[in-house]
């Protein structure tokens, strides 16, 4: 008896140990992902933002040639998948990251993350018109709650260092995530035949190859600054491998709506770390804008989680 007893006390702390390394490995993710904000925002303050993105996914495209060298990932390819192939590309990194370095110019990474937390709510409203899924009324009212919240959040920023023009900034990061909706949809197609990293790094590929006309024809600094280096090289290597590693091995241990919860805390991370690093401070009415988008996202929440598991988070920073 007192065998068996050990033995289930072990067990016990088996699942119990790895549980709690899945929602460490959560929540280390989503502080990569809020952090990467800061530092494409710091990046693109010293250099133009095509050539920052260009570096970002050559870094990221190297660093995954390495890892499929080692881990030899299978690709089950299908004839026709080409074309979700190349329209999930473009849709993310192209012209994701196309929309979202420009509104980084304009907007602070703090309110440009809470931008993202339309992105559930974006997805639902899209599977409703193109794959006919029905939405509850009290979802409709969580999306016009949410969406009018970013819109008061933007109207109240007064111009700054930060934010020379939050309204523009905030709608350029609203256009990204409606490129995030199209990745979304399309890599739903995707995933039972193409594992996340075979899709990540796709994304780093297909976007080297893409930004690289657009960093030709910017101008390049005669001189960059170390701290803008180690920006680029955080952003595709740490950022872009940590997290996305982070957040799969977790999906091992934890249940999808458990991993997919931990997604709402991407805008106040981005909004801390905004707060920490760049000096971003938010009046009264901005504060309670933000009240409002959260109040929006709880409305529109649904038991089960409006991405699936098996799809790469689309919102990288």
């Amino acid at each position: 008896m007192a065998d068996e007893h050990n033995s289930r006390f072990l067990f016990l702390g088996f699942i119990v140990s790895n549980t709690l390394r899945a929602h460490l490995a959560l929540i280390i993710s989503m502080t990569l992902w809020g952090s990467s904000f800061i530092a494409l925002k710091i990046a693109v303050t010293d250099m133009p933002p095509m050539i920052v993105v260009f570096l970002r996914m050559c870094v990221a495209a190297l660093a995954f040639i390495v890892m499929a060298l080692w881990l030899k990932p299978k690709i089950s390819y299908q004839k026709g998948d080409w074309k979700l192939l190349f329209g999930m590309a473009l849709f993310e990194p192209c012209l994701y990251f196309l929309f979202e370095a420009k509104a980084l110019q304009y907007t602070s990474a703090g309110q440009a993350g809470l931008v993202t937390a339309l992105l559930p709510l974006m997805v639902a409203v899209a599977a409703f018109f193109i794959f006919k899924e029905r939405n509850t009324l009290k979802q409709w009212l969580g999306f016009v709650v949410a969406l009018s919240g970013v819109l008061w959040m933007s109207l109240k920023t007064a111009d700054s260092e930060q934010a020379p023009n939050a309204l523009l900034g905030n709608f350029l990061e609203l256009m990204a995530m409606v490129m995030a909706v199209g990745y979304t949809l399309l890599v739903k197609k995707l995933v039972s035949r193409y594992s996340a990293f075979v899709v990540t790094a796709m994304q780093g590929l297909v976007g080297s190859v893409f930004f690289f006309p657009l960093a030709m024809m910017s101008d390049w600094p005669e001189q960059v600054s170390l701290t803008t280096v180690s920006m680029i090289v955080y952003l595709g290597l740490v950022v872009t491998l940590g997290a996305y590693g982070l957040y799969n091995y977790s999906l091992q241990h934890v249940k999808t709506a458990t991993a997919a919860s931990y997604v709402n805390l991407l805008p106040i991370t981005t909004l801390f770390f905004s707060m920490l690093l760049l000096g971003e401070r938010l009046v009264l009415q901005q504060w309670l804008a933000i009240g409002v988008i959260f109040l929006g996202v709880y409305l529109s929440r649904e038991p089960k989680p409006v991405i699936d598991k098996d799809i790469p988070p689309p919102v990288t920073g």
